[in-house]
């Protein structure tokens, strides 16, 4: 659901698939609104779609629990989706999440940009755009951004990120 400031709250419930998204004498198709037809409804608003397209520009910035700035992408807050979530976070140089894990939910993370150091419970590795890694549940982690550039990443959860499943460890 969205707060009323219009953004993406992960601690509240998911939405009913396809709600219906009301604005007032514009189309909000492409804005991070969940998408419509592409038409207006008598500028009342629009009908629910089959596709959801959020672009990252358009997603407002939270910070999780683990610390890290986070813009959702997709998750059942905002789409029609009921068993994932996808999102970028974004690390600036020196920074790092808590330690924390999930107990119910497994993690991938894709670096997009930069380069870290990830720790799944004692095994530390060096990271870098384009590498994958998947972190299963109840398994603690943490990610330190070790270059000179915000390191940024995508998190796709399954179940979807929800903060009262992380806990942290630090």
């Amino acid at each position: 659901m969205r707060n009323s400031a219009g953004r993406n709250n992960p601690e509240a419930g998911p939405r009913a698939p396809f709600a219906l998204t009301a604005g007032r004498g514009k189309c909000l198709s492409g804005t991070g609104v969940r998408a419509g037809t592409g038409a207006c409804n008598g500028g009342v608003g629009f009908h629910a779609s089959a596709m959801d397209v959020f672009n990252l520009d358009t997603q407002p910035a939270f910070t999780t629990k683990d610390s890290s700035e986070i813009r959702e992408l997709l998750s059942p807050r905002n789409a029609a989706i009921r068993l994932q979530s996808l999102a970028e976070a974004r690390l600036q140089p020196g920074q790092a999440t808590e330690e924390h894990y999930h107990a119910r939910t497994e993690e991938i993370y894709y670096i997009t940009h930069g380069c870290g150091r990830m720790r799944i419970e004692a095994e530390l590795r060096e990271v870098r755009g384009g590498d994958a890694i998947a972190i299963p549940p109840g398994k603690k982690h943490k990610l330190w951004n070790t270059g000179a550039e915000p390191l940024r990443l995508l998190c796709c959860c399954a179940p979807p990120y929800e903060h009262g499943d992380t806990y942290i460890t630090e």
